[in-house]
């Protein structure tokens, strides 16, 4: 069991992701308080479900409201919420620079507020940590030819949003570790998700990965719960790569 994390009021937004489901159900089997957050209904334990959509400044007061008429803390957050733009994942010549500020606003600028908010909440109480969920391509160049044979690609704003979200945490870790609370990131590699991945994509990155295939969800957990309990007082400003060694070679 991870210390510390019994009791703990924690906000999980895109609770209902491949990700999300599975941080959600780790942290209540360590006996957290979650609050989980997501556009769409689903079953879950967590202790309270909130239907909001994190890109809008107003959900956002309202889920902070909410929570603290509640609970009146919050002790830790996880920004794994992944909104995106219908047209998501065309090449780069051809992104519209509307659809590309709309990827920033949505992904990018809504962990700014959310951010903003909680760990405003945070440094009152002079404790706290917050996880954010960034990636292998906001640290590494992208290996295109995973995408080749069914004429695939991923997306410039991914890149640039992880990446930066990653210097991001880094900012808040310094600028908030005065008042006893930390931010950290993990990256994930390649998640399986056969429904929405093409046979070839998946061997290929298997073939790669030094560990021969992509991770699953439940292998993520662990390290956002860890990052959130008390065995990690003394990590902040950290990456944490949970990747199969993708980074590594």
């Amino acid at each position: 069991m991870y210390s510390g994390l019994r009791d703990k009021v924690i906000l999980v937004t895109g609770a209902g992701g491949l990700i999300g489901r599975e941080s959600l159900r780790h942290l209540v089997s360590h006996g957290a308080k979650v609050v989980a957050l997501d556009v769409n209904d689903f079953d879950s334990e967590a202790d309270l479900f909130l239907k909001l959509n994190i890109t809008e400044k107003t959900d956002i007061d309202i889920l902070i409201n909410t929570v603290l008429d509640k609970y009146n803390c919050i002790d830790g957050l996880v920004n794994l919420a992944y909104p995106r733009t219908k047209d998501w994942g065309k090449p780069f010549e051809q992104i519209d620079y509307s659809s590309w500020q709309k990827n920033m606003d949505m992904q990018l600028n809504s962990v700014f507020y959310i951010c903003q908010k909680v760990l405003e909440i945070m440094r009152e109480q002079r404790s706290g940590s917050v996880v954010n969920i960034a990636s292998i391509y906001g640290v590494v160049g992208n290996d295109f030819t995973l995408y080749e044979e069914y004429g695939g690609t991923s997306p410039a704003a991914y890149s640039a949003i992880k990446g930066g979200i990653i210097n991001f945490s880094r900012y808040l870790a310094s600028y908030y570790g005065r008042h006893n609370v930390r931010v950290n990131c993990v990256s994930p590699g390649g998640i399986l998700d056969e429904k929405n991945q093409h046979p070839s994509f998946i061997k290929k990155y298997s073939d790669k990965s030094p560990l021969g295939r992509l991770g699953n969800p439940a292998e993520i957990a662990p390290a956002i719960s860890f990052l959130l309990s008390d065995d990690a007082s003394f990590i902040t400003g950290h990456n944490l790569m949970v990747d199969g060694g993708w980074t590594a070679i």
